[in-house]
């Protein structure tokens, strides 16, 4: 693990066990991990969120993915109308790594 990580992660950290877990939970619901959403529902519980905060952190997380996955379809919506698809112009190389 980075040092970056484990100071986040330290007893030295601001956020409380909880509230860790109830970032994670929404950070997973939100990457669409299941397991890892699971995983962190769990370790909330485990470290003292109520059933309330976490049904808040997964709706939070559906709000930011929703407003996310708008906006995106709306970007690739704007490329069709804009962009010759059959240009190399529009062939390059992918920011998230996929290519």
């Amino acid at each position: 693990m980075n040092s970056h990580v484990e100071s986040v992660l330290s007893e030295k950290a601001k956020l409380s066990p909880a509230v860790k877990e109830l970032v994670a939970v929404g950070a997973s619901a939100v990457a669409n991990c299941q397991s890892c959403v699971q995983y962190h529902v769990g370790m909330a519980k485990n470290a003292g969120a109520k059933i309330e905060e976490i049904a808040e952190a997964v709706e939070i997380a559906k709000s930011v993915r929703a407003g996310a996955a708008s906006k995106t379809d709306k970007f690739a919506s704007s490329l069709l109308e804009t962009e010759d698809l059959e240009s190399e112009s529009t062939v390059g190389t992918c920011g998230c790594g996929c290519s």
